[in-house]
């Protein structure tokens, strides 16, 4: 099993920068992928980006290139969004996930995440 806990969010000025993160415990190895998830009231939840743990390789959703990066601090077990160029549109509450890489998943972005954070709540105004 995964534990994962958010931290970052807040109320930011549009144009800003913010980095989440997600703290990972529990059964944490190389051989897990990670993703960020956001999604507001009466929407359905966007995979945003994902990482494999094992070598940093990272799939972003299209409507997300450029402006967000995840990465990750394996020593510390913590996964990183760094959202830039905030816009009004990015106010969601975002989600860490996390599940062990299968051999039948191209990329971690089609990972079918098990585990997941209570989330970070972002407002962009």
């Amino acid at each position: 099993h995964v534990q994962l806990v958010e931290s970052g969010g807040g109320s930011v000025q549009a144009g800003g920068p913010l980095k989440l993160s997600c703290a990972a415990s529990g059964n944490v190895h190389n051989d897990i992928c990670f993703g960020w998830f956001r999604q507001t009231p009466g929407r359905e939840r966007e995979g945003v980006a994902a990482i494999y743990n094992g070598d940093g390789v990272a799939d972003y959703a299209d409507s997300v290139k450029g402006r967000l990066t995840i990465s990750r601090d394996n020593a510390k077990n913590t996964v990183y969004l760094q959202i830039n160029s905030l816009k009004p549109e990015d106010t969601a509450m975002y989600y860490c996930a996390a599940e062990r890489r299968r051999g039948s998943w191209s990329s971690c972005s089609t990972a079918d995440f098990g585990y997941w954070g209570q989330g970070t709540q972002v407002t962009v105004s």
